[in-house]
């Protein structure tokens, strides 16, 4: 009788154990849908500020006290006249976009969009800092998308390319009204691409079978463990000649004096030779570009900080060291194209 009770009571334990173990995961789960909604954030930088700051810190050290107590006296009321005036000064709202395979910076982005068009007048222009190589279409293609309704609204939209804006990147820009690169910025690549490993011989070799049941006559055509047919690769070529023409279309839209049959080949040029193939409008840094603003336009850097999840950044890990190989193969097919 005593063992009875023993085990009876060692099983209720292990029982009270694994309900409250289960309590405390859907309490866990409950507190990180709660704190999710607190890890989303709009940021609001003045870049007018900064840059006083940046130029003030740099006084400071090389001005002598005199010199940089005028100064600041100076700035003081020069700051208190501007207040007073009647006079409104234009607005120019600076999102940057840092690029990747998947873009997965697009939900930001929607967000930022979203938040400038509540408070921005046709009077109001915004600047976008893009950095991106290309990736997934369907996935670039929003990001453009999320540009056209600045365009829609009847706003300045110009993009600044100080590194890349290369395919899906390309496809971006070219939404603007205005686009600025860098010299030795790359753009274009207007073309599409689509490659994979096959392993069916290595599975072949080693007895291993692949089956793959489909329904719809072309559910599925190349594959990475089946055996590719010439009519699976004739196939997946029409599809992204398909894609391609939706491309070309995109930037005709947007940029119609452009030479596709010159410039929609998958090359990508310098920004000095982008400029004189028309897919650039100026060459400049954003950098100088922003610093030259600032006297007469008021600027603000908007930016939508999202917390991600573990589980998204572990795949982050993995997106960037996709994102490292791509960059590298870039790196080497520009090393390529230098002089010797």
């Amino acid at each position: 009788m005593t063992a009875f009770f023993a085990d009876y009571g060692l099983f209720l334990l292990k029982t009270v154990t694994i309900v409250a173990a289960v309590i405390l995961i859907i309490g866990f789960a409950a507190a990180a849908g709660r704190k999710a909604s607190k890890d989303e954030s709009i940021e609001i930088e003045n870049l007018n500020e900064r840059f006083r700051n940046l130029a003030s810190a740099v006084k400071q050290a090389v001005l002598n006290k005199t010199d940089y107590k005028a100064d600041v006296k100076a700035r003081k009321e020069k700051a208190k006249a501007a207040e007073k005036s009647d006079s409104k000064r234009p607005r120019t709202f600076v999102i940057d976009f840092k690029g990747d395979l998947k873009a997965s910076a697009v939900p930001s982005l929607r967000e930022e969009v979203s938040a400038i068009l509540a408070v921005a007048t046709e009077q109001d222009d915004i600047y976008v800092r893009l950095d991106n190589s290309g990736g997934v279409v369907h996935e670039h293609g929003l990001a453009a998308s999320q540009l056209a309704r600045i365009r829609e609204r009847n706003i300045t939209l110009t993009v600044a390319v100080d590194k890349v804006a290369a395919s899906g990147g390309y496809l971006m820009a070219c939404v603007a009204n205005k686009i600025v690169a860098a010299p030795f910025a790359i753009l274009g690549s207007i073309g599409v691409l689509a490659q994979l490993p096959n392993f069916n011989r290595l599975l072949d070799n080693h007895g291993v079978d692949f089956e793959q049941v489909t329904a719809g006559e072309y559910k599925r055509n190349v594959t990475m463990f089946g055996k590719n047919t010439d009519e699976d690769r004739a196939r997946l070529k029409e599809q992204l000649e398909e894609v391609h023409e939706l491309f070309k279309a995109a930037v005709s839209r947007y940029r119609p004096e452009l030479d596709l049959a010159k410039v929609a080949t998958g090359e990508y040029w310098y920004g000095t030779r982008a400029l004189e193939l028309g897919l650039a409008d100026e060459l400049a840094t954003s950098d100088e570009q922003l610093a030259a603003m600032v006297a007469e336009r008021d600027l603000y850097r908007v930016s939508y900080k999202v917390k991600q999840p573990l589980q998204k950044r572990l795949m982050g890990g993995v997106d960037a060291a996709f994102e490292k190989l791509d960059t590298t193969r870039w790196r080497r097919e520009f090393e390529s194209r230098l002089p010797r």
